[in-house]
């Protein structure tokens, strides 16, 4: 059996352990951003990595949502292509900092592999410790003897129906009951202040559903690098979600925009100490929730 190892990494841990583990560069934006993730990738990465197109490595039969987790076979097709075996140790990173590389990291542990990590700070981190960064494309994976077996983990994953029927039990017991929906999309779209960035889709949120902004519990690594952006504590990220009413010792569900943030507070609460079994995201999210007529949107404008 292999080995359990740390859910976050530092760019120094990473330089010394290169050789031993499989990368993977994560970056991804919103769309309005008008940046491309794939050029910057070869423009700049960590040497020897990979990059993981959230959009490429996904459910193509849900042409309304952007991202959806992939199915078991694309995604192992996928790994072999990048060379990565179910054993390996695989540490994912972005241009975030702590962002979208936490979206693969829960897509990596629901099809069943535990052995993965984050790079604290992601590639600014590493490109602040004064490493080398490599350009171009990579080469392609050298492909383990086996091909990579997913083993879908359900109890990670929610869907449409098990977050309205969750809902049902929040109304029903004045959200003392059921799983707990933390959102992590800006505060301005939780409430309907602000619109959504896709057109069309109204703001608002899930009844009984909880704020937790995803840019709350990631903070600046120091004054001397204020763009290197990296987890806060455990303890600081306990006391976000309990701030808010969060009880962290109920199971909870992470939702968002499309399901990138949302990782991030799924990420956030296994760093600060919450149990594996108590948490899940929602796939399709908030695009999915609203984009559905009869779904209940609350807003408090």
């Amino acid at each position: 059996m292999s080995s359990p190892v740390s859910r976050l990494v530092s760019a120094p841990w990473l330089h010394d352990n290169l050789k031993s583990v499989k990368v993977l560069d994560c970056s991804w934006y919103l769309p309005f951003l008008n940046r491309n993730a794939k050029e910057e990738f070869v423009s700049s990465h960590i040497p020897g990595a990979r990059f993981f197109g959230i959009d490429e490595i996904k459910d193509f039969s849900k042409a309304d949502l952007p991202h959806m987790l992939p199915l078991p076979e694309f995604f192992g097709a996928s790994m072999d292509k990048f060379g990565i075996s179910n054993d390996d140790h695989v540490v994912v990173y972005d241009t975030a900092g702590v962002g979208p590389a936490c979206r693969v990291f829960w897509t990596l542990h629901a099809m069943g592999h535990d052995r993965v990590s984050v790079l604290d700070g992601g590639l600014p981190s590493w490109v602040a410790e004064k490493y080398a960064a490599e350009t171009g494309e990579p080469q392609a994976g050298v492909a383990g003897s086996k091909k990579y077996a997913a083993q879908p983990v359900g109890r990670l994953v929610c869907d449409y129906a098990d977050v309205v029927g969750n809902i049902e039990q929040l109304k029903v017991s004045g959200g003392t009951q059921g799983r707990q929906i933390v959102d992590a999309r800006p505060n301005g779209r939780f409430t309907g202040k602000d619109p959504e960035f896709r057109p069309g889709l109204s703001s608002g949120h899930m009844p009984h559903a909880i704020s937790v902004p995803f840019t709350e519990v990631t903070e600046a690594s120091d004054a001397a690098h204020p763009l290197v952006q990296k987890l806060k504590s455990p303890k600081d990220i306990r006391c976000v979600f309990e701030s808010r009413g969060v009880d962290l010792d109920r199971p909870t569900i992470a939702s968002c925009g499309s399901g990138v943030t949302a990782s991030i507070l799924y990420f956030a609460l296994l760093h600060a100490g919450v149990s594996p079994s108590n948490l899940a995201v929602y796939d399709g999210s908030w695009t999915e929730y609203a984009l559905n007529p009869y779904s209940e949107i609350v807003k408090d404008v």
